[in-house]
C-alpha cells in the first residue's frame, strides 16, 4: 500500500524534474512511466484521490484533475456531460498499471480504450492556450458514463495545473523515514538514549553537546529531501517504523558484573554490622531510580473525531457509503485532513463496515 500526500499549485511535469531530489532512491530514473486518462463519476472523485492508499505499488505515482471550462462544450459534442464525470490523468511506472487498474477493471467493470488528447482548436480563442502535438492514450472509464474519442486541453497534459496527488510506496517511504529519524536523532535512536539515560555523578564526565551548525546543516539536508512530502505523513510513517521496532537492551553505565564470593571467605561476625552499614540513608543525598518510560495511546486529532462524527451520522441517517461524498461537509473535512496526513480512506472501511 502507499502513502498520499497532496502538493498544491504543481504540475506533473514539474514533479518528474524534481523527483530525484523529492523522493531519492523511492525515484527510479530508469524506469519506463506512462500516463493514463480516469473518466468517472464526479461522486467517486474522493475515492480517487486516495486510490494509491489501497495500491501496493513500487513507484511514486503522480495524479492531478483537469476540469474542463471553455473546452466543455467539446465534450458534449460527443455526447459526455462533463458535469458528471472527473477526468484524472495518471503519471504512473508501467509494472504499477496493472496493481493500480486491477480492481477498477475486474470488480466495477470499468473499460479500455483509447483517447486523443488534442490541443483546443485555435478558432476558441483561448487566452492561456498553448499549442502541443496530439497523443493517443490509454483510457479507463467507468461503464455509467459515455465513452468519448477525443479529449482537449488547452496546454500539455504535463503542464497541467492544481493539486497533484503523489502516492509513495509505503515501504520505501517508511525506511526512508527511518533513516531520517536515526539522523536527527529521534524515533528509535532516541528511545534507547531515554532507556539508558541516568543522572551523572561526580566521576563521570559529561560530553559537550555537538555544534549548533551540524545540527542545522543535517536538518537543512533532510528538508531539501523532504520538500513537498506532507510532515505529519512522515511523522506518522517514523511513528509505525519505531514502534515495531524490538528495543535493545542497553546497560546502565557503571553497571559491572559481580564474582561470585565463596562462602568460607565470608566473616560471619561482622556480617551484621556490615549488613547495617549498607542500608540506605534517608538524607538529602539519596539516590532514586529513573521510572520507565510509559508510552501512552495517541489521541485523535479533532478532523479524526469530526470525520468519525461525520460518517457515522450518515450512516445513522441512512445513506449508502457510495453516496457520501456527495455531503458538502466531505470535501471540507478531506482536505483538512490531507494538509495533517489523517488517512480518511482506512476509517471510512472500518465504520462502513461495522455498520
Amino acid at each position: 500500500m502507499g502513502i498520499t500526500a497532496l502538493i498544491p499549485d504543481m504540475t506533473i511535469g514539474q514533479l518528474i524534474v524534481e523527483a530525484e531530489e523529492r523522493w531519492g532512491e523511492m525515484w527510479d530514473d530508469q524506469a519506463t512511466r506512462m500516463k493514463i486518462l480516469l473518466i468517472l463519476p464526479r461522486k467517486q472523485r474522493k475515492l480517487l484521490e486516495l486510490h494509491g492508499d489501497m495500491i501496493e505499488h513500487g513507484q511514486p505515482v503522480i495524479t492531478v484533475f483537469h476540469r474542463p471550462r471553455a473546452e466543455a462544450k467539446l465534450l458534449e459534442e460527443q455526447g459526455l456531460d462533463p458535469r458528471d464525470a472527473s477526468f484524472q490523468f495518471v503519471d504512473l511506472a508501467t509494472p504499477d498499471m496493472g496493481p493500480w487498474l486491477q480492481q477498477l477493471i475486474t470488480s466495477e467493470g470499468w473499460l479500455r480504450g483509447t483517447v486523443e488528447v488534442s490541443s483546443v482548436p485555435f478558432s476558441m480563442g483561448l487566452p492561456n492556450q498553448r499549442p502541443f502535438e496530439s497523443e493517443m492514450m490509454l483510457c479507463f472509464s467507468h461503464p455509467s458514463l459515455p465513452q468519448i474519442e477525443t479529449y482537449y486541453l488547452p496546454f500539455p497534459p504535463s503542464s497541467i495545473p492544481g493539486k497533484c496527488f503523489v502516492s509513495l510506496p509505503r515501504r520505501q517511504a517508511a525506511e526512508m523515514a527511518r533513516q531520517q529519524a536515526e539522523v536527527l536523532g529521534i524515533g528509535r535512536l532516541q528511545k534507547k538514549v531515554n532507556i539508558a539515560a541516568v543522572e551523572p555523578t561526580a566521576e563521570q564526565s559529561v560530553e559537550p553537546p555537538a555544534p549548533a551548525p551540524v545540527v542545522v546543516e543535517v536538518e537543512s539536508n533532510i528538508q531539501a529531501m523532504t520538500d513537498g512530502f506532507n510532515q505529519e505523513v512522515m511523522a506518522s510513517v517514523v511513528e509505525e517504523v519505531t514502534t515495531n521496532d524490538e528495543m535493545s537492551f542497553v546497560p546502565l553505565p557503571g553497571a559491572s558484573p559481580v564474582a561470585p564470593v565463596p562462602d568460607e571467605a565470608v566473616d560471619h561476625s561482622t556480617l551484621e554490622s556490615s549488613f547495617n552499614d549498607s542500608q540506605p540513608t534517608t538524607d538529602n543525598n539519596s539516590v532514586s531510580l529513573p521510572e520507565p518510560d510509559v508510552e501512552e495511546l495517541p489521541e485523535m486529532s479533532d478532523v479524526e473525531i469530526e470525520f468519525r462524527e461525520l460518517v457515522t451520522g450518515l450512516m445513522a441517517a441512512g445513506v449508502e457509503p457510495t453516496e457520501m461524498m456527495n455531503d458538502p461537509r466531505w470535501e471540507d473535512l478531506s482536505e483538512r485532513a490531507l494538509a495533517i496526513g489523517f488517512e480518511t480512506w482506512p476509517v471510512f472501511l472500518q465504520l462502513t463496515a461495522m455498520g
